[in-house]
Formats: C-alpha cells, structure tokens, sequence
C-alpha cells in the first residue's frame, strides 16, 4: 500500500497537471480566433503528453475495483457457463475438480467407524481393504462400547492410519424432556435409551475429530460416517462426494432418511454427526415422536443443509430374523453375494431363496417410504432369514470376500489371547490417541486361553 506521509512518492504516483510557460493573465481581455486556435492546440499538446506520461500501472489499479464491481453485477457463479473475469475460471468445473481429488491423495478423509463388533470378522477387513487403505490420507476414528465381540477390533491393527480410539463401557445416558418430546421409543430394540446410546457415539465420534483437527492444526476436507457391522463390497467413487451437499443412501428411510452411513464435507458432516445436541433443536420447531431416521433428516432439514441419495456399496450385516417373504412394513435381508450396489440393507452369508425373476414381485410390495431398499438391474439376492445363519456360511463368505478377507476372517477364529494382545498393542502405537480398556481386559472378555 501507498503511504500518504511520502509527498514525494505521491508526486511521482500523480504527477501534476501545471502549466510552466504560460501567463494566461498576459493573453489580454480580447483573444482573436488566431490566438484561441493556439491555446487550444497548445492545451492539448500539453495533456496529451502529461497523459502519456502517467504509470499505467496506477490505471490497472484503478482497473481492478472496477472489474470486481462488474463481477458482483453478473448472475450467481452457480451457473455453468459462468466465466469469470480473472482468467475463464468455472467454478462448478473447480467443485468437480475438488469432488475428484477425494477419489486420490490430496484430500483429508476423516473415517469415522462407530458401533458394535458383533461380525467384525467378516466386515473390519472389508473396511480396511476398501475404505482405509483406498485412500491414503483417511485417518479412522473408531468410537465403540465395550462388549465381548471387542477383541475382534484388534484386526484394525491392519489399518494404514489411525487417529483416535476410543472403547468404553456404556452408562445410562439420562433422558431429557425435549428428547422426550422429539423420540419415540417404537421399532428401536431399546426404545429411547437405544437411540440415545447410538447418538452418543456418532456425536462423540465428531468430537474426536474436532479434538484431533486442534492438536494438528488443520480440517479434515471429508468425514466418512459408517458402521462396525458394515461390509464394503466396493470402494467409495468421486460422485459421492459433493461439496456443500451430504450424500446418503437411499431406502431403509423408515419415514425419514437412511442414517447407516453418511458423506459429506466438514461443515455438513457437522450438522449430520451432531445428533444429541441438535434434539432441543427439534424440539423448539415442534418435531416430536421421531425414529431415528426421521430425527436425522429433521436435523439437517431445519439446519438447512441440503442433502443427496446415491446407492452406495455396502449391507449390515445383520444375526437378527425376518419374516420371509417380507411384507408391506417388513424388512428384506439381501445375500452378501448380491451384486450389489445394496446401499445399507441388511444382509448375512446365504444361499439366496430368491434371485432373478422372484425378486421384483417380492420387492415391489414393500412400503417404499420404510425398509425399501433399490433393487433395480438384478441388484439384489433375497435370504430367506426367518431363522438362524445357515451351517455353511463361513464357505459362502469366503467364496464371496475373497482370498485375502477369508484369511482375515479364519487368522481372527484361530486368535490366541498372546496375539490379541499383540495386535492391540501394535494398534495402539499406531494411535495419537488411545482411550480404552486394557488390552487384556478386553481379549479376554471374548477369547478362551489357548496356552
């Protein structure tokens, strides 16, 4: 910037416009046209050449405001054909740019993993191999209670990144009056109490995030939010991240949204992860009575965040039975063998009991607004899960997962207490930060000696 004390460099900057020579008070009352010909040539001769002595740099500086002044003037940069006029910059071209840079190494992927690990076995290895190792800047955040399938997390071990960890024992969270309002303790297993525990660990799982985005200086670009119990029969695309918009599954919507995994930027990701602390929200805008996936879309409804449904790659893994062939309001469970994309169904290991031609008859029945999940292109396989896992499963997974999951799973069967707490201790030297059980406590919770 220019200081205004330097009269010398102002000088130089503007230089004045005086004329030397000439007296106007000798030129006399009377000027004939002769002599006003010649004043008028010399005034010209005189500004020209003052003109042409100015620094054109000081008329880019002048240029400049007003270029921004005819930008502001011009329709939202949200149109495609915008270009800017600072160098034929498209700005959706420069959002698709960003949306693609997750699908490499340039952006900060924070993986949050939440739940019980009660099929761990089968789903860990398929998180690791298609989620944290496909891309190289994911750091995983796994927020989990403490239970005795907990000794199977040590298979994290395996993963590239870890940032935080933390493996608790689970409290009475005490039920306020607006959540009170706001829930309803139909269709959850452990009515409010059941919701209440679930949103306290995706919540916290935003908490670890923000406590290790301060300790490091920087924000993650994306936050991942899925599930323990979830198997990835495919890597995330570039499509599913959208900046400004949260992407979701769609179906198993239960009235609102499908909450078993969500995409989004940091800011969205905020609002979307923020499911205890937004409920008086809720409630000062009348909502009441809400399921879970009612809740989550009433929360990024009234925050405004606009979000999206692609099908994405991957089932819960579920032990509980269903009526088969499912009804109006029943829920199917896809085989893990489906080709999938199966965006969040529940899924086993099965002999499916319905494929090809059986499918949409079964499909088209369901309540599209409840556990309808897409079943277009032949996506899906149907199990028929009204009772338990069938004896052969473990070769039905196998054969589906692949070399490298098979062995993860049968490694996990065969694992000692010795190299449970091996792989915990390893996991844990991996970690910035580490709150859990010891490691003892929690191999041998789920693990009979074998020494």
């Amino acid at each position: 910037m220019f200081s205004r004390s330097s009269s010398s460099s102002s000088e130089q900057l503007f230089p004045p416009l005086v004329v030397d020579s000439i007296d106007l008070c000798a030129c006399g009352l009377e000027l004939d046209s002769r002599r006003g010909d010649e004043m008028t040539t010399l005034f010209s001769k005189l500004f020209s050449r003052r003109v042409s002595d100015l620094d054109w740099r000081i008329l880019l500086l002048l240029l400049l405001p007003l270029s921004l002044l005819v930008y502001a003037s011009l329709p939202s940069v949200s149109s495609p054909s915008l270009v800017s006029i600072f160098g034929r910059f498209d700005f959706r071209r420069a959002e698709e740019a960003r949306a693609r840079a997750a699908d490499g190494n340039e952006s900060r992927i924070a993986v949050c993993l939440v739940g019980g690990a009660r099929r761990f076995e089968l789903t860990g290895p398929s998180i690791i191999r298609r989620i944290l190792q496909a891309y190289p800047r994911s750091d995983l955040f796994l927020h989990c209670p403490l239970d005795s399938n907990s000794y199977k997390l040590s298979l994290l071990r395996a993963a590239p990144r870890i940032a935080a960890v933390r493996i608790f024992e689970p409290t009475h969270i005490n039920e306020t009056e607006s959540q009170a309002r706001v829930l309803t303790p139909q269709d959850s297993p452990n009515g409010i109490q059941g919701l209440l525990q679930y949103f306290n660990l995706v919540e916290g799982c935003l908490t670890m995030i923000r406590a290790h985005q301060t300790n490091n200086g920087f924000t993650y670009d994306w936050i991942v939010r899925t599930r323990v119990d979830g198997y990835w029969s495919d890597r995330l695309r570039p499509k599913h991240f959208i900046p400004g918009r949260y992407v979701v599954p769609p179906g198993s919507s239960y009235g609102g949204l499908n909450d078993r995994i969500g995409i989004g930027d940091f800011n969205t990701s905020v609002v979307a992860l923020s499911r205890l602390s937004l409920i008086p929200q809720l409630d000062e805008a009348g909502y009441e009575q809400l399921n879970s996936e009612r809740a989550f879309k009433a929360q990024l409804t009234t925050q405004e965040v606009p979000y999206l449904t692609h099908r994405l790659p991957f089932c819960v893994v579920t032990d509980r039975q269903y009526p088969f062939p499912p009804g109006l309001m029943g829920v199917p469970v896809a085989s893990i063998s489906s080709p999938g994309p199966l965006s969040g169904a529940k899924c086993r290991p099965c002999t499916p009991a319905c494929t090809g031609e059986c499918v949409p008859p079964v499909m088209s029945q369901l309540n599209k607004y409840w556990s309808w999940t897409n079943w277009a292109n032949n996506s899906i396989e149907l199990c028929d899960a009204h009772g338990e896992w069938e004896e052969e499963w473990e070769n039905i997974f196998d054969e589906v997962a692949g070399e490298e999951l098979a062995a993860a799973r049968k490694r996990l069967k065969r694992l000692s207490i010795k190299q449970c707490l091996n792989d915990f201790k390893a996991m844990k030297l991996k970690s910035a930060s580490w709150q859990a059980p010891p490691a003892s406590h929690m191999c041998r919770l789920g693990l009979q000696s074998a020494d």
